[in-house]
């Protein structure tokens, strides 16, 4: 796999100005981005970066993170804190995530997004209004797990981490989930099914494939 380096910058434009002409595929008139990746790989900073070049170019963006759709911890911590198959397939609120951000998203919706449901610190509702993206607006959802759910992107970023970087990169106490994004690699593939890949192990140096 060839990867060309390139600096986050740099990145974040080539990004932003590609999505300038995304045209989705069913008609909607709203583009849907996915930034995918482990937590270590801080996708969801490269999502408010493409938001902010995309404010300065004068197009409405929403980020979203699935961390807001976690299910309650009385569900996705029945079979302990630590349960790795728990975290792969029972952590996130997929059908929320279908309802209340991809839902109003279709060719005819609302445009109404659901910027998130449940606090992840405290479990609690968090009872925030909707948020009306404009037709042209662009949604930037960014979080662990995205390219294994049929999800409707127009288009996916992959950022990846090595093994070895996904180690060091990860805090100790979260060790444990490591054999899940290892799962996700194998079963997934999400480096050669997203549209772009960016190999991020290296938070100095990115490289990527557009």
């Amino acid at each position: 796999m060839r990867l060309e380096a390139i600096t986050w910058d740099r990145l974040r434009d080539h990004l932003a100005d590609r999505l300038l002409d995304l045209r989705p595929a069913d008609d909607s008139p709203w583009p849907r981005v996915a930034l995918d990746g482990a937590p270590a790989a801080r996708p969801g900073e490269l999502a408010a970066d493409i938001a902010e070049a995309l404010r300065l170019r004068g197009r409405p963006s929403l980020v979203v993170a699935t961390e807001g759709f976690l299910r309650p911890a009385s569900v996705r911590l029945e079979h302990g804190r630590q349960d790795v198959d728990s975290y792969y397939d029972g952590w996130y609120d997929t059908g929320a995530l279908w309802r209340e951000v991809f839902g109003p998203l279709d060719p005819g919706g609302s445009g109404r997004v659901l910027p998130d449901l449940r606090d992840p610190v405290t479990d609690r509702a968090t009872r925030s209004p909707a948020v009306s993206l404009p037709p042209g607006g662009i949604l930037l959802l960014h979080g662990p797990f995205l390219l294994r759910h049929w999800f409707p992107f127009d288009l996916s970023v992959h950022l990846q981490l090595s093994p070895g970087a996904l180690r060091r990169r990860t805090p100790e106490a979260e060790h444990w989930t490591i054999p899940a994004f290892e799962r996700y690699a194998r079963e997934a593939d999400p480096a050669d099914t997203a549209d772009v890949l960016v190999r991020a192990d290296d938070p100095r140096r990115p490289a990527w494939r557009g």
